[in-house]
């Protein structure tokens, strides 16, 4: 019997709705705080399962600044000096505010899944956001705020091509783009350090470690979407990726965190092959 109109709404309903609001809202700081409180939702009820339909935004929330331009249009500054620091942490930061939308856009666009689902990408929504706060913090006591350099849009564009399929999605997102900061983060830590920013490249051994489980969340959602349809992981990765546009991961590999993230020793050996 549908609840009366004074009730409460379930808690199922407050999640996804809580999700989606986040996902609307433009100002970060605004967005994270939403994002966090979205995840504490979940406790132990049913998240996923309700009737409520969204509409199929072309995209999330997002503030006046920074600009968006093409990805060959941003300058290229290296960590010597304090403006090309700053304008790291600040790509950085960009991209986990985009991670905050990718994990709330997965709990509000995908209906019908299982809890665990819901559950699990309101868990990496709160991280992300942990995430972005952090950085933007360090980013104002260096002079900075975030919107003070310009940046791209292409992990929200891969979102975009994949928002019909939830395959395709963690296919391509975290077991894709994603997954390449596992391979990539490890080196710019080390040019911090040696740069003589000990404090950036700690901001990035936090974010690192948090990043493993959230490819691992992806990399755990893919085999079972897999296993469901029949498919199997290998091949289906590579027609979903010539589906959607997308390029296969290109080596070299950080190994250790990709097997720690779920990553079969397979994949890492065809990929590295191709």
């Amino acid at each position: 019997m549908p609840a009366a109109p004074h009730d409460p709404p379930a808690p199922s309903a407050c999640a996804r709705a809580a999700a989606r609001a986040a996902w609307d809202e433009p100002d970060p700081r605004r967005k994270a705080a939403a994002a966090v409180a979205a995840a504490a939702l979940t406790g132990a009820e049913t998240v996923g399962s309700i009737a409520r339909r969204f509409d199929d935004a072309a995209s999330p929330g997002r503030p006046a600044r920074p600009r968006i331009v093409p990805p060959r249009d941003l300058p290229k500054r290296g960590p010597g000096s304090a403006l090309g620091r700053a304008t790291l942490l600040h790509a950085i930061a960009h991209i986990e505010l985009n991670a905050i939308d990718l994990a709330l856009d997965a709990v509000w666009r995908f209906p019908d899944l299982p809890d665990a689902w819901y559950r699990d990408w309101l868990l990496v929504a709160g991280e992300e956001a942990a995430h972005f706060t952090i950085l933007a913090d360090e980013l104002e006591r260096r002079g900075y705020g975030y919107g003070a350099f310009d940046a791209h849009a292409g992990l929200w564009e891969m979102a975009r091509r994949t928002r019909g399929d939830p395959l395709a999605r963690v296919a391509l997102v975290p077991r894709l783009m994603e997954a390449r900061g596992l391979d990539v983060t490890p080196g710019i830590q080390a040019r911090l350090a040696q740069s003589g920013d000990p404090v950036g490249a700690a901001l990035l051994k936090r974010i690192l470690d948090d990043e493993v489980g959230h490819v691992a969340i992806g990399n755990r959602w893919y085999g079972w979407l897999c296993a469901r349809r029949g498919l199997d992981p290998l091949a289906a990765w590579d027609g979903l990726a010539a589906e959607h546009g997308a390029a296969r991961p290109r080596p070299p590999f950080n190994v250790r965190a990709r097997l720690r993230a779920g990553f079969t020793a397979q994949e890492i050996r065809a990929w590295s092959c191709a």
